[in-house]
């Protein structure tokens, strides 16, 4: 049998089924591979203890008779994701050693589901940042290059699944931070459309761009993980009021006039202009265009469509977040929870330093530069232009559909990059979300998917954006070219 670890969530939820292996035989391979591979740095928190536990009661359920494709089935959280069971602490010291009372909606989802967690992942300060050099815990590293950004701000999850440490893992999408780590570590990662999985539980960053998603080895895997997060969530104000949607089935149900050798007949995918500048990397335009010869041959037809305010996505959602920022972390203050400073003058003192020693400069500059957009003066100038321009984002998405079903480019410029190459030039590092910030502002889905390896042996990832609600559609045309070729099979050594 393919060791365990090999295995993707699709393949073990089989090999459970037919008591090839068991749950707590599965925990335990996974743990000891933790333990031993604790450089990468994916990992925050670990609890071997309450996953065997859980293993044991997911082989229980099996054993009495009960079936489903996630029990049993390890997986990891992003450290954004609060649980009661672990502390969640963002990547930040203003929330070391937090422990919630709760957990989020999308952990109780998986945990229902039979899913057994074996701990919290680290990920970018608040999900601030595109390299997951930002945790106040340290950097992670990209397991095909320990010298290399894993990505971010998901980048302990993109990690752990590359380095075969879980099947699979949740994260976090703003504005790329599950797509550009799924591109940088090989792995295939969805961001769903905009209110189909709950925010409830999940630390808020940007509340009108933050979603979750999976990231996993395949397609099918990421499919069977959406089925079970997604779902109307009365208790997010947000959620789209929508009934609960079978991802898996949508993924495998055939096209009309499709065929075995070219089931994306008929399929219309439009190619932006603007995702193939004259800046884009060789080796990733290159790889991407390969990856679009060989969905052709599966049947697509390949059109040019455009996306004309692509360039403005960066200082729209630059000045949106920001914006958003600032006004959800002001809640962490020292009065109620998180860190609080040991010595203080006043009230007023006791914000200040809490706030300076609890907060790392990323998370600090975007609170400032959120500040100061919303201030009175600015507002008008900065962020309400920058909503206008989100709307006619949005539009262009939408002329752009009316000539295609799915849209597809690179997800990244360039190849994960080493680490501390761009820690003194913020911009740059902004300037690198360029393909994924358009579908986030617009609040589309979109997916990164392996699609080959470019200059230093790095992955490169194919990105697909849909429609609204065309989540099936993206996994559909994925798992049909991952059915065709083995990039999303490949691991680091």
């Amino acid at each position: 049998m393919t060791s365990p670890h090999d295995m993707g969530v699709a393949e073990l939820g089989r090999a459970l089924d037919a008591r090839a292996l068991s749950s707590r035989e599965l925990t335990q391979h996974l743990l000891a591979r933790v333990d031993t591979r604790s450089s990468l740095g994916a990992f925050l928190h670990v609890d071997a203890e309450a996953a065997l536990a859980a293993a044991a009661e997911a082989d229980a359920r099996r054993a009495a008779g009960e079936a489903g494709a996630l029990l049993g089935v390890p997986l990891a959280h992003k450290d954004i994701f609060v649980t009661a069971d672990a502390p969640t602490t963002a990547g930040s010291q203003m929330l070391a050693g937090y422990r919630s009372p709760f957990d989020a909606t999308v952990v109780a989802r998986l945990k229902a589901a039979g899913t057994v967690s074996l701990g919290k992942l680290n990920c970018d300060e608040f999900a601030m940042g595109s390299a997951n050099e930002n945790s106040a815990f340290g950097p992670v590293r990209n397991p095909w290059d320990p010298a290399r950004v894993p990505g971010g701000s998901s980048g302990g999850s993109a990690a752990a699944v590359a380095a075969r440490l879980v099947p699979a893992a949740t994260g976090t999408d703003t504005g790329g931070s599950i797509r550009q780590p799924a591109s940088f570590t090989g792995t295939t990662g969805i961001k769903p459309t905009y209110g189909v999985c709950s925010r409830y539980g999940m630390i808020a960053f940007a509340s009108s761009l933050d979603q979750a998603g999976p990231i996993a080895r395949s397609a099918e895997d990421c499919a069977l993980l959406l089925s079970a997060m997604s779902g109307f969530d009365e208790r997010d104000a947000t959620s789209a009021q929508r009934p609960p949607q079978d991802f898996h089935a949508q993924m495998l149900a055939a096209r009309p006039g499709a065929s075995a050798a070219r089931p994306l007949e008929g399929l219309r995918i439009g190619l932006p202009r603007e995702f193939f500048p004259a800046g884009l990397a060789a080796d990733v335009a290159g790889i991407v265009r390969a990856a679009l010869a060989e969905l052709e041959t599966l049947g697509a037809t390949l059109v040019d469509v455009s996306l004309p305010r692509t360039e403005l996505s960066i200082p729209v959602y630059y000045i949106i977040a920001p914006a958003e920022a600032s006004s959800n972390l002001s809640r962490f203050d020292g009065v109620k929870f998180g860190h609080r400073a040991a010595q203080y003058a006043d009230l007023l003192d006791m914000y200040k330093r809490t706030r300076a020693e609890g907060f790392g400069p990323e998370v600090k500059r975007r609170i400032m530069i959120g500040t100061y957009v919303l201030s009175h003066g600015y507002y008008d100038a900065y962020y309400l232009q920058a909503q206008k321009l989100r709307r006619m984002i949005a539009d262009d998405f939408q002329a752009a559909f009316a000539g295609c079903d799915l849209i597809a480019g690179p997800v990244a410029p360039s190849v994960a990059w080493k680490l501390g190459e761009q820690g003194d030039d913020p911009v740059k590092a902004y300037l690198a979300d360029i393909f994924t910030l358009p579908a986030s502002l617009a609040g589309l889905p979109g997916m990164s998917l392996p699609a080959g390896f470019g200059e230093h042996g790095m992955p490169v990832g194919l990105q697909l954006i849909g429609n609204y609600f065309a989540e099936g559609a993206l996994l559909h045309a994925a798992h049909a070219f991952q059915q065709a070729t083995d990039w999303h099979q490949r691991s680091p050594q």
